[in-house]
């Protein structure tokens, strides 16, 4: 898949993902690479830039699995965001989706 494509995408899926539930970040790496081939690298700054902008908070949490490990956790800007996001994501879509029926069907 285009790189562009994945870039343009990942800041909503984080988004998507933590609305649900705190959540680490290769939890994160592992759930998006479930459906979009990532690499591990391309989420952790993502992290970094929402959490100064004010969209996560993060909080460290005890693991069985070795040493604790930092939740992000969506804020009330952060959800606000997301909406405004999935917003834009509709319109694009739509607007995308329409020019390819509309380009198929000439053919």
């Amino acid at each position: 898949m285009n790189v562009q494509f994945k870039k343009g995408v990942l800041n909503l899926c984080v988004l998507v993902l933590l609305d649900k539930q705190d959540r680490y970040g290769y939890e994160l790496v592992q759930k998006i690479s479930d459906q979009i081939s990532i690499s591990e690298g391309s989420v952790y700054p993502l992290l970094r830039r929402l959490t100064k902008e004010g969209y996560f908070t993060t909080y460290l949490q005890e693991s069985t699995e070795g040493p604790p490990r930092k939740y992000y956790k969506l804020t009330d800007a952060g959800r606000e965001y997301l909406h405004e996001q999935l917003a834009e994501w509709k319109v694009f879509t739509d607007g995308v989706n329409t020019l390819i029926e509309e380009g198929v069907r000439n053919d």
